[in-house]
């Protein structure tokens, strides 16, 4: 099938934490014999920051954004068997989700891929005139990040012929074991872009535990961070590209997950770094959300933290020999039962099926 997938960017993980997500599963879908067309704005200074050249498995289109590029991504749409419209382009998104619907024909399956479906569930919570409310019932399907059940629930309950998560994986081609890197030598590391709903967060399960623990040495990556101010024992790395994700996560004697709070909220949400840091080999110490050991085995193949104090216990307590025991058994697991391959597969299954009988309701009608 030729997929045409309008989302943020595969080609830069700059503000774009979905990057590697879209990478590993459209990749996967490529190997499946599926064209891909990924159509994405040249915005927020993702094409000056690349962390990835066009890859062969995807015909990239980065449009302009302005109005004559949003009419030329959105001729793209006619001719594809599936359209998707992903949440959080960063650019005329609800234009995006009314426009996919009329240009794609009437034979393709038309997607709403939610990658921060949290988020729009509080949007549209708080505003019932919102135009997505209306709009959402004339999608075929919504996919979502994550969510779980509750997340179902939600969507459908607000009109959505369908709905299934399609959780994060790893990808064995980008995320692996590695030599020790000396830059991320450190006992917590953390990346993380500064968001509104994530800050309060990151000073209770990152920052506190630094405070606390003076004589350790901490590493704080992503965006946003350079104002805030900071305990001693953190070295503030800035934006860490893609291909430091390995290095960094294979160095640090643990590193750190923190949940979003919409994200801890809804639960069933297995975070991207999850699968990179186990996809390395690495040590992770996440705060808890619901849902984690249909990931990884608490204690055994990850440390969960209920609070900072958490953590400190468990950087006190941990050492190389024991960080490494938890990486390999968080590999083994990943690799055998979470990759983007197995994802592929699900989603595969999901569009082939509903393709089927949508085209099987037109000629019946």
């Amino acid at each position: 099938m030729k997929i045409v997938f309008y989302g943020s960017s595969i080609l830069s993980s700059y503000w774009n934490g979905a990057a590697t997500y879209y990478r590993g599963l459209l990749r996967s879908m490529a190997a499946r014999g599926h064209e891909i067309v990924f159509c994405e704005p040249d915005a927020y200074g993702r094409q000056e920051n690349r962390d990835i050249n066009p890859p062969s498995w995807a015909n990239v289109h980065v449009w302009s954004a302005d109005d004559a590029g949003l009419a030329g991504a959105l001729d793209l749409a006619r001719g594809a068997d599936v359209v998707v419209k992903a949440s959080g382009v960063g650019v005329f998104d609800a234009e995006l989700e009314r426009m996919v619907l009329e240009r794609a024909d009437p034979r393709a399956l038309v997607v709403y891929w939610d990658v921060d479906a949290p988020a729009t569930l509080d949007r549209l919570a708080m505003d019932p005139n919102d135009p997505l409310r209306q709009l959402l019932p004339r999608y075929d399907m919504v996919l979502t990040y994550g969510g779980g059940q509750p997340v179902i629930d939600k969507f459908t309950g607000l009109g959505v012929r369908y709905c299934e998560p399609v959780y994060n994986a790893l990808d064995p081609e980008e995320h692996f074991p590695v030599p020790p890197d000396p830059r991320f030598e450190c006992d917590l590391a953390f990346v993380g872009n500064r968001l509104p709903d994530r800050e309060a967060r990151v000073e209770e399960f990152f920052l506190n535990p630094a405070a606390a623990l003076a004589e350790q040495r901490f590493l704080l990556g992503g965006s946003g961070w350079e104002d805030r101010e900071l305990p001693s024992s953190i070295r503030l790395l800035g934006h860490v590209s893609t291909r430091d994700h390995n290095p960094l996560n294979a160095t640090a004697l643990a590193v750190l997950n923190v949940t979003r709070e919409s994200m801890a909220r809804n639960g069933w949400s297995p975070p991207t770094r999850l699968f990179e840091v186990a996809g390395a080999g690495g040590c992770l110490i996440t705060d808890q959300w619901q849902g984690i050991e249909l990931f990884l085995k608490p204690d055994e193949e990850v440390l969960v933290a209920r609070d900072g104090n958490d953590v400190a216990e468990h950087l006190r307590a941990l050492d190389r020999g024991r960080a490494t025991r938890i990486g390999q058994q968080a590999l083994a697991r990943i690799r055998s039962e979470h990759t983007y391959e197995r994802r592929a597969q699900q989603v595969d299954r999901l569009l082939s099926t509903a393709r089927s009988a949508k085209l099987e309701r037109r000629v019946a009608s």
